[in-house]
Formats: structure tokens, C-alpha cells, sequence
């Protein structure tokens, strides 16, 4: 069966406007990172939003549960901004079970070059093939269980919390 992946937004999907310097969205980049990676894993993907993280109301997250639990598919992978992945991630702990769920992200958005987008798509495509069942962020080569993760804000990296 395929890997189901959900777009949500975040970093990863983010454009720059030259003119005024702001970060906006467009259309999502996953396509072409799948490519770039050289993806042979069978995809369903489904765009669910396009908005930053800090923007993402309580009904978002109930509309990504919502989605999770009705997909046919028992590996799902949800590309979320960095700044709330770990609201999200405890918020699905509680409404899906049966399934293996990896949120992942970008610091830096796909379009500027350098980002580490492609390596975290490909991590938690990896991941949600070999972790059972339950709820996961998959940053910086790393996999961590949803109730024991968080973003540390003065270094940029994912880390355990205890």
C-alpha cells in the first residue's frame, strides 16, 4: 500500500517575493523534491493547506486528524511547519491510533538552495516504513516519539525534551 503524505504548509512550501522580501505561498514543492530524491516508494499525496505553523487554529489540527483517521493508509507523512509540528504531533497522539504518522519540515524553505527539506522528506519517508505504529517527528536525520520532542528556538535543531 502507498505511504500517504499530507501537505500542510510551513517552511518547506514557502516562496520568497523579491520585491518585498516576504515568504509567501504558491504551490507545493513536494513534487519536484520526490523527484530530486529520486523517490521509487509509491505516494499518495493531498493537500490539506498552505499556511505557517503559527497560523494553524485548533480546526486545522482537527482537519488533519480528520484526514489521518479516513485514509485508507496506515503510513502517513505530514509536511508541517517546524514552530507547532509538536502541537500537532500530541493533538494526533490522542485522535488516531493504528497508524504510523511522521511530521516533518524545513528550516530553511526548498527554494533557497540549501534547505534541509529534501533530507527530512526522504528521513521520514524512511522512517514511517520502519517504526510501528504511533507518532513521530523526523528532523535532522533523527526520529522522535510525539510526547518527547520539542524545537529549541536558539539553535534551530529538534531534541528530546527530557
Amino acid at each position: 500500500m502507498a505511504i500517504r503524505i499530507f501537505i500542510t504548509g510551513g517552511t518547506f512550501d514557502k516562496e520568497y517575493n523579491e520585491l518585498n522580501g516576504q515568504l509567501y505561498f504558491k504551490d507545493t514543492h513536494l513534487h519536484d523534491l520526490l523527484e530530486m530524491g529520486r523517490c521509487r516508494v509509491d505516494v499518495e499525496i493531498r493537500t490539506l493547506m498552505m499556511i505557517d505553523s503559527l497560523e494553524m487554529t485548533d480546526e486545522d489540527r482537527e482537519l488533519i486528524a480528520h484526514q489521518c483517521q479516513q485514509c485508507e493508509e496506515e503510513q502517513i507523512v505530514i509536511t508541517h511547519g517546524t514552530d507547532t509540528m509538536s502541537d500537532t504531533a500530541k493533538m494526533l497522539a490522542k485522535k488516531v491510533k493504528n497508524k504510523t504518522i511522521v511530521l516533518t519540515g524545513a528550516m530553511i524553505p526548498i527554494k533557497f538552495g540549501s534547505s534541509d527539506g529534501l533530507f527530512n522528506l526522504g528521513s521520514a519517508l524512511a522512517f514511517v516504513q520502519s517504526l510501528p505504529h504511533g507518532i513521530y517527528v523526523a528532523m535532522n536525520g533523527r526520529y522522535f516519539n510525539w510526547d518527547n520532542v520539542r524545537k529549541n528556538k536558539q539553535t534551530g535543531v529538534f531534541e528530546e525534551v527530557r
